[in-house]
């Protein structure tokens, strides 16, 4: 209580505070499936409506919230969010089996990513590292554009046709890569992959690195992810095609282990099952 007034204090909307009753405002929207009031709401969560107010109202104007003039029920965009955090978090947990046997396999890092539709990012979820001293190596949550590795080509290959020609055409091209690329050298390759269903890069993104990745489509035969292999150019020239190979095959095997995984009866059963063994 403000000691001259002898009103309530209102707490700062903005900073650690927000965040966490931004978090807690989901939180108990998410099982109320008829919606809650702002009276509700400010009982539940223990701020002033006016707080919560400016909290709900850029919420609804971005479509993380609903508002039919009485009560507030989650928005599309929640759900949208929900189900991308969803897929970079059990997609690891799927694909685990396959990136390590891959690794064993090739001699080379692996690498799991997927892709962020809208900022047009490419988002590294998991790796294994080679077990050569001399190798390449990058941290999960690296973010990349998706013109400037094999990996984000394959995402850009097999994204929604829509989209993806919205790319070619707006994106602004950087010239720091190895080899020079323009958006038509850029489109021919996106082209290219699509055709063979394996993406293939020998010095293009920095000279001594090259990688092979290939698609990850879940049981609707939509693209969820690319898993690829990187390492140094010299183990790459002579064992190309062997190496493609086993890229090739690796995610056929991740393609049905995520297949399997999306078909079972709930999220939650998903999350919670063990990564599908091995052929």
């Amino acid at each position: 209580m403000n000691a001259t007034t002898n009103k309530p204090v209102e707490r700062d909307v903005s900073g650690p505070r927000s965040l966490t009753r931004l978090l807690a405002l989901f939180e108990v929207l998410s099982p109320a499936s008829d919606g809650l009031s702002l009276a509700e709401l400010s009982v539940l969560l223990g701020s002033p409506k006016s707080s919560l107010l400016n909290l709900l109202r850029p919420l609804v104007a971005e479509g993380f919230l609903f508002h039919d003039g009485s009560v507030y029920r989650l928005g599309p965009a929640i759900y949208r969010l929900a189900s991308e955090v969803l897929n970079a978090w059990y997609l690891p947990r799927v694909m685990r089996p396959v990136m390590e046997q891959l690794a064993k396999q090739s001699g080379e890092s692996v690498m799991l990513s997927v892709v962020d539709v809208e900022k047009a990012l490419l988002t590294y979820v998991d790796t294994v590292n080679s077990p050569h001293p001399v190798r390449y190596q990058i941290s999960v949550g690296t973010v990349r554009p998706l013109y400037a590795s094999v990996a984000g080509r394959v995402l850009l290959a097999h994204a929604d046709r829509g989209w993806r020609q919205k790319y070619l055409t707006d994106i602004a091209l950087d010239s720091a890569l190895a080899l020079p690329l323009t958006k038509a050298s850029l489109k021919r390759e996106v082209e290219q992959i699509q055709q063979q269903g394996v993406g293939c890069a020998v010095d293009v993104y920095a000279t001594g690195l090259s990688a092979v990745a290939a698609p990850i489509f879940g049981g609707d035969g939509r693209c969820v992810a690319c898993l690829n292999i990187a390492g140094p150019t010299e183990r790459f020239s002579d064992a190309l095609e062997r190496l493609t190979a086993l890229v090739r095959a690796a995610a056929a095997k991740g393609s049905k282990a995520v297949a399997a995984a999306e078909a079972l009866p709930t999220p939650v059963a998903k999350l919670r099952s063990r990564p599908a063994q091995l052929a």
